[in-house]
């Protein structure tokens, strides 16, 4: 009788040893899964920044802040390339209020007086400059520069408007 508690024991402990090893087993594949999940969504996050990284640097291309050369032009005339962002922004965006719209827009305004609404420093000469008058738009390319007394002028390039 002795025996037979010693063997249904023995059972119940090799059963219970099984168990525990299955349990354990599923318990470490469902970890290894989520594991595996996990380092997939890091490699897709860091490939996702990278890319971000890469789509900036190549917008950023053409920057009068990204441009060294120009920001040294712009330090040789005794400038800061801030100070000329802002100086350049505000005398293009003053032109908004003389009578006929902004003279620096070669296009007449078909609905009202064309307007810069928003520009973009390329280098340390030229601007990019998106227009409207409400119902046409179109951009411009004007180009910047400083005499020796360090007056600024402005000069339009060329435009292009968009039609409906």
């Amino acid at each position: 009788m002795r025996n037979k508690i010693f063997m249904y024991l023995f059972f119940f402990a090799v059963l219970f040893i099984i168990f525990q090893y299955m349990n354990e087993k599923s318990i470490f594949e469902s970890q290894e899964k989520q594991i595996n999940g996990l380092s997939l969504q890091k490699q897709e996050a860091d490939s996702l920044r990278l890319q971000a990284q890469n789509q900036l640097v190549e917008a950023n291309y053409f920057n009068l802040m990204g441009n060294d050369d120009a920001m040294t032009y712009l330090e040789n005339l005794g400038m800061e390339a801030e100070e000329v962002k802002k100086m350049v922004s505000d005398a293009i965006h003053e032109k908004n209020f003389e009578a006929g719209g902004n003279p620096l827009v070669p296009v007449e305004g078909g609905v009202g007086e064309m307007r810069i609404n928003k520009v973009k420093f390329l280098n340390h000469r030229w601007v990019i400059g998106n227009f409207s008058d409400g119902n046409y738009w179109g951009e411009v390319l004007i180009d910047y520069f400083f005499d020796e007394n360090n007056k600024l002028f402005l000069k339009t390039i060329d435009a292009v408007i968009y039609t409906n």
